[in-house]
């Protein structure tokens, strides 16, 4: 799972693999705790994370939504700036 970006200690990534299921997700990943971020809700579909993270990569999906479902749909990784 190619890095994406890392905010402060949270770690985002994307599968880059044809036929990843639907919907557009990343992957946060912090401690022990992994969720996966719905890109298009901007919310937490499967998994947890400690509420103060979870606000965090939330508003960062949502900050960087158009960006992250472009590489969804192109399968093209770059990362992304945490702020």
């Amino acid at each position: 799972m190619p890095l994406i970006a890392v905010l402060d200690g949270i770690l985002i990534r994307m599968y880059f693999m044809h036929g990843e299921h639907n919907p557009p997700h990343v992957h946060a990943l912090h401690s022990e705790f992994a969720a996966a971020v719905d890109i298009r809700q901007a919310t937490i579909m499967d998994g947890w994370l400690p509420p103060k993270e979870a606000v965090r990569v939330s508003q960062w999906v949502a900050g960087h939504q158009d960006e992250l479902l472009a590489m969804w749909y192109s399968q093209e990784f770059k990362r992304l700036p945490s702020r």
